[in-house]
């Protein structure tokens, strides 16, 4: 089976990274100034190149580290990944682009192209993406890195736990821009998965045991930054992830295909609509199904 790689420099024991003389908390981010650099990334490349030769096929290498990038001459190690595993996909967090972005704890505004990138935990700092669905040829893959509370390790203390909608919702407007839902656990120091972050896990489970065809296989939706919602899109399907519910008929502007049917994903209940121009109005119910989300099936012709 073909594996991926986490890989997260540094080695703060490692005398070419830092001087160890002093406590890490003085020089934790590493010294590239110093003559002995070049040691550690000899070390680092001996590290990459056993993962890369001893373990079969390899489809991810993920680098991580934020800060001061390019002290990790990310073109040397790169070039390695692509003699050794030219199968495999590097994230952007080594200095160079790689082959996608990784954003941290929030989601692009729109759809990445490959015009822009994105990095990093500031979500002001969003070059190049686009307003609605850019070509095939222009769509750069990406994916969110995102926490159930605000600690990627254990942290007992840490008691602000995003709610299971909120994250469901996270994961439609991740897949919604055509992206990865990176979704992390920190377990305990007993190896086990703490009760807040298994309910919420759980949680989002029973959610795609029902709307899961809205999610799996899917592609960006030809409708970005609609304000009650999201669309996925699969074959002639348009799904309407709809986040908050209307008082009257659901108002959907922009759609330029003809619609053949509207349903509810969940029991499959058609539902009566009108279509004029690019302007879709469906009769929906009183009450929202789904209060995370409910999912309608716009079947195309």
């Amino acid at each position: 089976m073909p594996l991926g790689f986490y890989y997260s420099p540094p080695d703060m024991n490692h005398p070419g990274f830092r001087d160890t003389s002093k406590p890490s908390s003085a020089n934790w981010q590493g010294e590239p100034w110093r003559a002995e650099w070049f040691l550690y990334l000899d070390y680092m490349e001996a590290q990459l190149r056993e993962l890369l030769t001893r373990y079969g096929d390899i489809l991810v290498i993920w680098f991580d580290g934020l800060g001061n990038q390019e002290k990790y001459d990310g073109l040397r190690f790169l070039k390695v990944v692509r003699e050794l595993q030219p199968g495999a996909v590097v994230n952007n967090r080594i200095g160079v682009a790689g082959d996608f972005d990784t954003p941290e704890q929030f989601t692009p505004k729109g759809i990445p192209t490959k015009k822009g990138r994105l990095v990093g935990t500031d979500p002001a700092r969003q070059e190049g993406v686009a307003a609605g669905v850019p070509s095939p040829d222009d769509f750069r893959p990406w994916e969110t890195c995102m926490t159930i509370n605000r600690t990627w390790a254990y942290n007992k203390n840490d008691t602000d736990y995003k709610s299971t909608t909120e994250l469901i919702r996270m994961l439609i407007e991740v897949v919604s821009k055509g992206g990865n839902f990176l979704l992390n656990v920190g377990p305990t120091p007993e190896g086990t998965i703490q009760p807040e972050f298994e309910e919420r896990l759980r949680g989002i489970g029973a959610w795609l045991k029902v709307n899961g065809e809205a999610i799996y296989g899917t592609t960006a939706g030809p409708l970005q930054g609609l304000p009650f919602g999201r669309t996925t899109a699969k074959g002639k399907n348009i799904y309407l992830h709809v986040f908050h519910w209307p008082k009257g008929a659901l108002e959907v502007a922009g759609l330029r295909t003809r619609v053949q049917r509207v349903s509810l994903l969940a029991g499959g209940q058609a539902l009566k609509f009108t279509q004029q121009g690019d302007r879709l109005s469906v009769q929906a119910p009183a009450q929202m199904p789904d209060a995370q989300a409910t999912v309608l099936v716009i079947r195309t012709r």
